[in-house]
């Protein structure tokens, strides 16, 4: 792969669509890329003023751009089926998904609309669900893509079925690694039931390394350590349009591969130029990964191969 790839280096994304999770930070940056790029693009979030906000201000630096603000809550079933829904209704296909939203170590247990814990709900089951329910416009896409944004803190993940849902115990970082290790053996898992069923999707993971975004700020109590990293130590994360680079690498590289991790390429993956992110050991457990895609298939109440 080219070393120092930047959103430069994408090829025309013109006749191509996507659909974005996430409407600030990264989401924001990758939208506002691929718009530069041609795409049509659609970002999806559950703030309908922040997302329109996000939606004037990229129709404001890229001229003629073809941008549009769908909501979607991921962290209610009912908002994601009624997503899908309006998408298989008002679209005949879809070539890339980029499931980039995410929630990050709210010091008390949260629980989404339907009982499960926010950040395993949010960024990983709701994700989970959203690609099965938008699985037929990408059986339809040119070459299509789906991209899982995993995190750096998964390297410390595990699998735990016995407090998958945090009920038995909450600590929040451990829970934030299993969601983010959940997403990446995710994208493992559904790109080799592609090519056992031949779905024709693609599935690659990626990871923005340290990068400054809301995260940090919004999810945390007022007076963790993380807010305070991300508001004073702010010389210590990379922009987040650096921070987005493997994910659209992910999405659009001609040579990215399937199946593959991307992130940054410097000081053990936090920042720089997008590269083959290192091997997580837990991520490979084939057996796992299917027992995972199980039990979040029952918990989300989808069926993968009902919908195509």
């Amino acid at each position: 792969m080219k070393t120092n790839w930047t959103a430069a280096d994408m090829p025309s994304q013109a006749g191509r669509s996507f659909v974005i999770t996430g409407t600030g930070g990264l989401g924001y940056e990758c939208g506002l890329a691929l718009a530069r790029a041609g795409g049509d693009v659609i970002l999806a979030g559950r703030n309908a003023t922040k997302g329109q906000q996000a939606v004037n201000s990229i129709r404001a630096a890229v001229a003629g751009s073809t941008i549009s603000f769908e909501l979607l809550d991921l962290a209610s079933l009912a908002s994601i089926t009624a997503f899908g829904q309006r998408m298989r209704r008002t679209r005949s296909n879809l070539d890339v998904l980029i499931n980039n939203a995410g929630v990050m170590v709210p010091p008390r247990r949260q629980m989404t609309e339907d009982g499960f814990e926010l950040q395993i709900g949010t960024n990983y089951l709701g994700h989970f669900a959203l690609t099965a329910h938008l699985m037929p416009l990408l059986a339809r896409g040119d070459e299509a893509r789906v991209v899982n944004l995993s995190s750096i803190a998964a390297r410390q993940g595990t699998i735990d079925f016995s407090n998958l849902n945090a009920e038995r115990s909450y600590t929040p970082m451990p829970i934030y690694t299993q969601s983010k290790l959940a997403c990446l053996m995710f994208a493992y898992e559904l790109q080799r039931r592609s090519n056992a069923a031949n779905w024709g999707i693609t599935s690659i993971a990626a990871h923005p390394g340290v990068s400054r975004t809301d995260l940090l700020h919004n999810a945390p109590g007022r007076f963790s350590f993380n807010r305070f990293a991300r508001s004073f130590l702010w010389f210590l994360f990379q922009p987040a349009a650096q921070g987005a680079l493997p994910t659209l690498y992910a999405a659009t590289a001609p040579d990215a591969q399937p199946g593959g991790y991307y992130g940054p390429h410097r000081l053990s993956e936090t920042r720089g130029y997008p590269a083959v992110a290192k091997p997580i050991p837990q991520a490979a457990d084939e057996q796992v990964a299917r027992r995972l895609w199980d039990v979040s298939e029952d918990m989300t109440n989808v069926r993968f191969g009902e919908v195509l």
